[in-house]
């Protein structure tokens, strides 16, 4: 197939497409394209950031709040519930109102009600306040992966979403950073208190991103006005969703299940299953697997853009199956120390791939919806995994429950014997 880009119309930067290296691509894209990516990067970073700090002071809410690991992993569930709405409505959003409109709204979303949680009272409070801010968080990645992919040329589609989704590496190191200094003087409250943050990137992208020309074509034409959940399941899309959907659910359960409970299982003590670890140890290996997390996402693009969506997807599942396998049974921190980066490095960077597979396939009227979707439905049929892991971790011990996830990605893997090629489709439909 010939290669159209949506950006081929536009003029480049000579200077910067005859540079070399592996970051020379940025280069082929316009001005708009890169504060595009920069806004979807720093929204997705501090996304994590938000997101994460829940998993980081866990077990002071444990403590203070007097709640069960099972609690603790039903409240995990229901962030990822809430993601899951919130991803397909503000694909919905996205759609019809614009790229740009959704990315401001969810990041706003997830800002206020992060910080809200550090004046919550009481279990159901701390509950209403997370299903909130999941709203934003699932928001956020449909609309920002919507824009991505439709200002960058097809043959850097991959790079460009692989580098935004990196992006949740480094917000969730930061979190973990913060968490490190702030946890021990001044409590959980403060923490989350942190978290409003993100709300001034709003006026930045407000003043300096643009709306997607692609998008922007596609309400000229009208299609933006007929964009509905009904059509990811018309004729040929019926099945690819379905898969799409059902790799969704089986990689994200894996990863929520695992990475909300690491930090959890490291730092608990023995007696409730956990390594009692100390705090900077504990920060330590959080740290580097978000190193090891931080490269998976960037390695994919270029992998998935040089080999093929579908080889690279199943290399990094498989090999996280089984990493994670051996994550669970492992209890020597040291060792933990090289594995984590390892598990973080396969059983996340696949991520990467999700949003340019679904752009390549669906058209720009419900690419937004699409995207929405079948990640966040994913994240939906996902939620239950921290409680369940919660719960098997507390009758059976963090080694099964880890084990249980290694299964999760094999399904995952699974799917890719059906699902199609899409390197290289144009996204200007």
């Amino acid at each position: 197939m010939k290669e159209m880009s949506v950006t081929a119309t536009k003029p480049l930067d000579v200077r910067a497409t005859s540079s070399s290296g592996v970051l020379a691509w940025l280069g082929e894209g316009t001005p708009a394209a890169r504060r595009s990516l920069l806004a979807a990067s720093l929204g997705w970073m501090l996304d994590g950031f938000d997101i994460m700090l829940y998993a980081l002071v866990v077990s002071a809410l444990l403590r203070e709040l007097s709640i069960t690991t099972g609690v603790a992993g039903l409240l995990g569930s229901l962030t990822l519930v809430a993601s899951g709405i919130g991803g397909i409505v503000f694909g919905i959003i996205a759609d019809r109102y614009g790229r740009r409109r959704a990315l401001i709204g969810s990041v706003l979303v997830y800002s206020i009600f992060t910080a809200a949680c550090g004046f919550a009272q009481s279990t159901w409070q701390l509950g209403v306040f997370r299903f909130l801010l999941g709203l934003g968080m699932g928001g956020e990645w449909t609309s920002g992966a919507a824009m991505v992919s439709e200002t960058w040329p097809d043959r850097h589609r991959g790079k460009a979403v692989a580098l935004m989704q990196s992006a949740w590496a480094v917000g969730y190191a930061a979190a973990a950073l913060v968490v490190a200094v702030v946890l021990p003087r001044f409590g959980w409250r403060v923490v989350f208190m942190i978290g409003i943050l993100p709300a001034l990137l709003t006026l930045w992208i407000r003043r300096g991103v643009e709306e997607s020309e692609v998008w922007l074509q596609s309400r000229a034409r009208g299609d933006h006005r007929r964009a509905t959940i009904a059509d990811v399941f018309r004729g040929q899309f019926a099945s690819t969703t379905a898969l799409l959907t059902l790799l969704s659910t089986s990689t994200i359960f894996a990863y929520w299940g695992l990475n909300l409970w690491v930090p959890a299982y490291l730092s608990l003590d023995p007696a409730r299953g956990g390594l009692g670890l100390s705090t900077a140890l504990t920060t330590l290996l959080v740290v580097t697997m978000q190193a090891g997390t931080f490269l998976g996402y960037v390695s994919f693009g270029y992998v998935g853009d040089a080999i093929g969506r579908r080889p690279a997807f199943v290399t990094y599942i498989l090999v996280a199956a089984f990493v994670t396998l051996l994550y669970g049974i492992t209890t020597n921190p040291w060792i933990l120390l090289v594995l984590g980066p390892i598990v973080a490095f396969f059983g996340t960077g696949f991520f990467s791939g999700f949003a340019a597979v679904t752009a390549e396939i669906y058209p720009t009227s419900i690419r937004a919806v699409a995207q929405g979707f079948t990640f966040n439905v994913g994240r939906l049929g996902s939620a239950v995994a921290p409680f369940v892991v919660g719960s098997l971790a507390q009758t059976q011990g963090f080694g099964v429950a880890f084990s249980m996830l290694a299964g999760a990605l094999l399904v995952g893997a699974a799917t890719w014997i059906w699902l199609p090629e899409t390197r290289g489709r144009s996204v200007t439909g």
